[in-house]
C-alpha cells in the first residue's frame, strides 16, 4: 500500500497552488537592463519581463506585474469600469501593443481580487489581484517580478524606475512601445510637503497615506501618466528587482512638486498572499476530499 500513498501525496503537491513557493521565488526579479511615461526612453524587448498589459474589451487600459505563474497585480481603480473578468484579458511578454510578438501570450481573466479599503483616487487600498485562467509558463520575456522581504529596505532618494505604454504627455495618445524612465523615491512625509506646495492651504494636509510611496522630482519631467495605472516601480537591490510600487495616480503628469503617487507594496504582503491562497481555497479543498476518497478505497 506504500506506493499508491505517495503518488497520492505527490497529487496533493501538485494540485495545490502555493505550496512549491520557493521554486516560483528563486526565478523572479530577473531581467535584462544593466543600469504614463514621460521623459522616458523605449525600453528594450524582454527589458522588464513581468510587465503585462491589462486589457478591456481587447483595448490597453492599465499595466500590472506578474507575481506568480498564475497571478498578476495591478491597481484596484483599474476596475472601476467592471469588475466581470470576461471583459479583460491579460497579455504578457508584448513590447508593442499594435505589433504581436513570437513570444507574447494573450490570457484570459478568471477571478479579480480588489482591496476592500479602495474607495477612489487617492485613497488607500490602490492594489488588486488578477487570477488568470491558467498558468504562464516562464521564459526569457515572461518571468515574475520579486515582491520585497520586510528586512530589505528602499531609502528615500533609490533610483528605481517605473514601465509601461502610458501616455507621453498629459491627455496625449498611448506609446506604441513599452517605455522605461528612473525616478528617485520620496518617502511619504517629504512627498506630502510637496503635496502640499502652492496648494492653497494654510496648513500640513495630509495627502499621502501610509499605504504610498512618491517618486520622480521635484521640478516634474519624468513621470507615469495615463495607461500606466496599475504599472510596477521596481528597484534593484543586488541584481534582484523589487516591485516597490503600483502607479496609482498624480496631479496630470509631470508637474512640478506633484510627484507620482504609488501603492506600498510591502504594506501589503499579508493581503497579497491571505488573496492568493483563499481563492485557491476551493480547488485544495476538493483535491483533499478526492485524496481522502481514493486513500479509503484503496484500504
Amino acid at each position: 500500500m506504500g506506493s499508491p500513498n505517495i503518488s497520492i501525496i505527490l497529487l496533493v503537491f501538485a494540485c495545490v497552488p502555493g505550496l512549491l513557493v520557493k521554486a516560483v521565488t528563486d526565478q523572479c526579479g530577473v531581467g535584462r537592463v544593466t543600469s504614463r511615461i514621460v521623459g522616458g526612453t523605449n525600453a528594450s524587448d524582454g527589458s522588464w519581463p513581468w510587465q503585462v498589459s491589462l486589457q478591456y474589451k481587447q483595448r490597453h487600459i492599465c499595466g500590472g506585474s506578474l507575481i506568480a505563474p498564475k497571478w498578476v497585480m495591478t491597481a484596484a481603480h483599474c476596475f472601476d469600469i467592471s469588475k466581470s473578468p470576461s471583459v479583460y484579458t491579460v497579455v504578457l511578454g508584448a513590447y508593442q501593443l499594435s505589433t504581436t510578438n513570437s513570444h507574447q501570450v494573450t490570457s484570459d481573466v478568471r477571478y479579480i481580487v480588489v482591496n476592500s479599503v479602495f474607495d477612489g483616487t487617492g485613497s488607500s487600498g490602490d492594489i488588486a489581484l488578477i487570477e488568470l485562467s491558467s498558468k504562464v509558463t516562464y521564459t526569457g520575456f515572461i518571468r515574475p517580478v520579486c515582491l520585497a522581504p520586510a528586512s530589505i529596505t528602499f531609502p528615500n532618494g533609490m533610483d528605481c524606475w517605473v514601465t509601461g505604454w502610458g501616455t507621453t504627455s498629459y491627455g496625449g495618445s498611448l506609446a506604441k512601445t513599452l517605455q522605461q524612465v528612473m525616478v528617485p523615491l520620496i518617502d511619504q512625509a517629504a512627498c506630502n510637503v510637496m503635496y502640499n506646495t502652492n496648494a492653497g492651504y494654510n496648513y500640513d494636509f495630509i495627502i499621502i497615506e501610509r499605504d504610498q510611496i512618491c517618486a520622480g522630482y521635484e521640478t516634474g519631467q519624468k513621470d507615469a501618466c495615463q495607461g500606466d495605472s496599475g504599472g510596477p516601480l521596481v528597484c534593484s537591490v543586488q541584481g534582484v528587482w523589487y516591485q516597490v510600487g503600483i502607479v496609482s495616480y498624480g496631479s496630470e503628469c509631470a508637474t512640478p512638486n506633484r510627484p507620482g503617487v504609488y501603492t506600498l507594496v510591502s504594506t501589503y504582503g499579508s493581503w497579497i498572499n491571505s488573496s492568493m491562497i483563499s481563492k485557491s481555497a476551493a480547488p485544495a479543498a476538493s483535491v483533499l476530499l478526492l485524496v481522502a476518497a481514493l486513500v479509503f478505497l484503496l484500504h
